[in-house]
């Protein structure tokens, strides 16, 4: 399986919906509540199965041109621990070192912590509580720029 981003209005329909299934039909949200509008000028990244519907999906928008942040990571519950998320991390953490993004920052659910340390990230502080349940922390990663490598 490869990371690709979504191009056809098909394909950010099947992305969204997966984003939705994953991260606020759990707790009840509506269909649309899984977009932002910073969607437009974000960079979306899909992992595919055979049938082109996604299986995990994330987005990268730039908060001001040194800092980029990841918001809307998902991995679909039968594919998770297997590398998935990992593979998209990586492709995130070059679009934005090839846009001279010095760090990124996510605001992580708490049982996503362990992932995103092993994805070299730290814990800044914590953050706010989703749906009034769901601690997040704030987190950080320093970039390597290309041209220092």
């Amino acid at each position: 399986m490869k990371v690709c981003s979504p191009v056809t209005h098909e394909d950010f329909q099947k992305y969204y919906f997966l984003r939705w299934k994953m991260l606020r039909k759990p707790w009840g949200q509506a269909l649309g509540t899984e977009r932002d509008e910073l969607d437009k000028t974000s960079f979306h990244v899909m992992i595919c199965e055979h049938d082109n519907n996604p299986i995990g999906v994330a987005r990268l928008h730039f908060n001001d041109p040194e800092e980029a942040q990841i918001r809307y990571m998902a991995v679909d519950d039968k594919h998770q621990h297997k590398g998935l998320g990992s593979l998209m991390m990586q492709s995130l953490e070059k679009f934005a070192m090839e846009h001279n993004a010095k760090c990124i920052i996510l605001n992580a659910r708490e049982n996503a912590v362990p992932f995103y340390k092993k994805n070299g990230y730290s814990i800044i502080e914590e953050s706010y509580i989703l749906f009034g349940e769901i601690q997040h922390f704030k987190m950080k990663k320093e970039l390597k720029l290309l041209d220092e490598t």
